[in-house]
């Protein structure tokens, strides 16, 4: 199975991950503190910016990008609950 390197910057922590694996996935597993309140999209407390690596991230869903449009978020944000990391590297940080 391909892996991908996920880093969250706030915090100063880098991982190797399976790709197709969810952001909020990994911060739970290794402690990053991306906090959420649903896991299904719907809330938008996982609110993640992406500081690299966009483009290997799965691409929006349209309940996400409901959510992302309603949060009136950024085009670098993304849902830490939704997004899918693919491959290559990937830098994030919390809100």
């Amino acid at each position: 199975m391909p892996h991908a390197k996920l880093t969250f910057t706030d915090v100063s922590l880098t991982v190797n991950v399976p790709a197709g694996t969810r952001i909020i996935e990994i911060s739970e597993k290794i402690g990053a503190g991306i906090t959420y309140g649903c896991r299904e999209g719907d809330c938008g407390t996982c609110l993640t910016y992406v500081e690299e690596g966009a483009e290997n991230l799965s691409e929006p869903s349209a309940l996400e990008a409901q959510v992302l449009r309603e949060a009136m978020a950024g085009r670098n944000d993304r849902l830490a609950c939704q997004c899918q990391v693919l491959g290559g590297t990937v830098k994030v940080r919390h809100g």
